[in-house]
């Protein structure tokens, strides 16, 4: 790959500002050439929502840092979530009153002032399935969890429902096994775009963030780590970064990676599978999510744009890290849950896409199902200059970010101010609430549509002007990307040239979801976003086929099991 500032000419007009936010193949040069020169108040390993979190906390702190990560950002876990931001209503259960009231407080903050833009509310349906006794118990469970948020706050407060009013708001949900429910609200988020969002604003505030850049091994001097070799995995070049303290987060390679770097942490990461499908809005009749309580945890039917994501489920896990699968029992499982309480059923072909993520839970037992595991977080020092993290929820991340910067500061011998992102908004969310004011008129100006303007905005805040500013020049950009979804072609050259897309996968996983909205999962797009990706990010043509390989193959594996799990539904009818 060319790494130039000239790679092509640029997609903006003159005159048009860019924001210093800016990740692309130029900002990548800079950050490789700044590991090598320069000593980092902090290195962070990972660019999960954990890693982007510290990036950020640390940086708003007044504190040279570095982010190194090997993939993408949210490649791993951090893209392939519920997309909930919640308090964990079933966490009530397991009596864990202090990470929901935690979580709850997180979430108003995120829907208010952190990233409105990106987090929505959502609202859900409890089912009941007896009269008394379980209204009085899941009632009491509602109002204490409303309660632990306090009374000032942005989304409303629980409802009782009737069988009736139910059945108006879910048509699809059968009357024969419910008897009446609870309406209750949390919020949703794109994960991948909100954890990219925050490296974004890391960078802003002075982070040097990298993407494609693999830890390799720790520098100690004596017992004490004073850095680490990094490998820029697009040039083969290993580079000595030096830094006061080394945070490692890294999710469930958390236990892989402290056995390489010859530390001995205080606690084991299990993983635990968390799968869903992706179904089309016309299945399930519904003006609401809804939430169902199984035998072992709760499932959710959350709507997204024009579909539902199903799921999820919560299994030990021990197979490969690298890109775990819906197995055929897990889609079997989620549609016979949500089978449940739906009239008519789900039926395995009308799934559009699956997706599965790892959860790293912390764990002492070995033993102990990963369903009555804590999802509390644990920040650790093995050694000197050295600090990890692990567990914990996505909707928690700035409170772990800034529990692992207050530990990283004890190994830097010096006085350092506290956190400052619990009002630190991050790109995006400043003007927001205006702008959607003015959708209307924002239309016109554009030529777009009141949805896609709509559209625009969730996603990118107040940077959608950046956005579109190339098509002033190049209308065809605000054509759709792909039939059927909201997506403009402006969208995927803006992924290149600021948001530090460098692959098909890239682009359709992560800056786009259309990996699983779309029906054929973008495979008809490719051949476009590969002439993008050597236009403006120096792709050749043998790294554009290759890119292309992988996410077909990707995709391949995908829909193998998906096809697998239709068979095998066949074969049982």
């Amino acid at each position: 790959m060319v790494e130039s500032a000239d790679v092509a000419h640029s997609p903006y007009p003159k005159g048009v500002s860019r924001s210093n936010s800016s990740l692309n193949v130029a900002s990548r040069s800079a950050a490789i050439t700044a590991l090598g020169e320069s000593e980092f108040d902090i290195l962070v390993i990972g660019g999960g929502i954990n890693g982007v979190g510290i990036a950020l906390d640390a940086a708003s702190r007044g504190l040279s840092v570095a982010l190194v990560e090997s993939g993408d950002f949210a490649s791993g876990t951090s893209s392939k979530s519920s997309k909930l931001i919640h308090g964990g209503l079933r966490y009530l259960e397991q009596y864990d009153f202090r990470l929901v009231r935690e979580a709850l407080y997180e979430r108003e903050l995120m829907v208010t002032t952190l990233s409105p833009h990106l987090v929505k509310p959502v609202s859900f349906l409890y089912p009941l399935h007896e009269k008394l006794i379980e209204r009085t118990y899941v009632g009491a469970g509602m109002a204490l969890y409303d309660a632990l948020r306090g009374f000032k706050r942005a989304l409303p407060w629980h409802k009782h429902l009737s069988q009736k009013k139910v059945s108006e708001i879910a048509p699809s949900l059968r009357l024969d096994v419910i008897t009446g429910g609870f309406q209750y609200f949390d919020a949703q988020v794109d994960d991948a775009r909100h954890t990219m969002s925050i490296a974004r604003t890391a960078a802003k505030y002075g982070a040097v963030i990298t993407t494609r850049t693999r830890c390799e091994e720790v520098i100690k001097n004596g017992k004490r780590v004073v850095g680490a070799k990094i490998r820029d995995l697009l040039s083969d070049e290993v580079i000595e970064v030096r830094a006061k303290a080394t945070i490692m987060a890294s999710g469930v390679w958390s236990d892989q990676l402290h056995e390489k770097f010859g530390l001995k942490a205080g606690y084991k990461v299990r993983m635990s599978k968390g799968s869903h499908i992706v179904v089309p809005r016309s299945a399930i009749n519904s003006q609401s999510g809804v939430i169902i309580k199984t035998d072992v945890s709760v499932l959710f039917i959350i709507p997204w744009g024009e579909q539902w994501i199903v799921g999820t489920t919560d299994t030990d896990y021990q197979e490969s890290k690298e890109e775990p699968l819906a197995s055929s029992d897990d889609v079997s499982y989620i549609i016979n849950q949500a089978n449940r309480v739906l009239e008519p059923k789900l039926r395995r072909d009308q799934v559009v896409g699956v997706f599965a993520g790892l959860r790293p839970l912390v764990s002492t037992d070995p033993d102990s199902p990963t369903t009555t595991l804590s999802r509390e977080h644990v920040v650790d020092s093995p050694a000197p200059g050295f600090v990890s993290i692990a567990g914990g929820k996505y909707t928690t991340y700035r409170v772990m970010s800034e529990d692992a910067v207050d530990e990283a500061v004890n190994h830097l011998r010096r006085i350092v101010p506290d956190s400052t992102t619990e009002n630190l908004a991050i790109i995006g969310a400043e003007g927001y609430s205006v702008l959607i004011n003015k959708i209307p008129k924002l239309a016109k100006e554009y030529g777009l549509s009141e949805e896609t303007i709509r559209h625009l905005l969730d996603r990118y805040g107040s940077l959608f002007d950046e956005v579109l500013a190339p098509a002033k020049e190049d209308t065809s950009l605000l054509e759709p990307l792909i039939e059927g979804l909201l997506y403009i072609k402006a969208e995927a050259l803006y992924a290149i040239t600021h948001e530090a897309a460098l692959s098909i996968d890239d682009l359709l996983s992560r800056r786009t979801r259309i990996a699983f909205e779309a029906s054929d999962s973008g495979l008809s797009i490719t051949s476009y976003l590969g002439e993008l990706l050597g236009n403006f990010a120096g792709l050749g043509k043998k790294e554009i086929t290759k890119s292309i390989t992988e996410y077909e193959q990707i995709i391949m594996r995908q829909k193998k099991n998906l096809e697998k799990a239709t068979q095998m539904e066949s074969k049982v009818g």
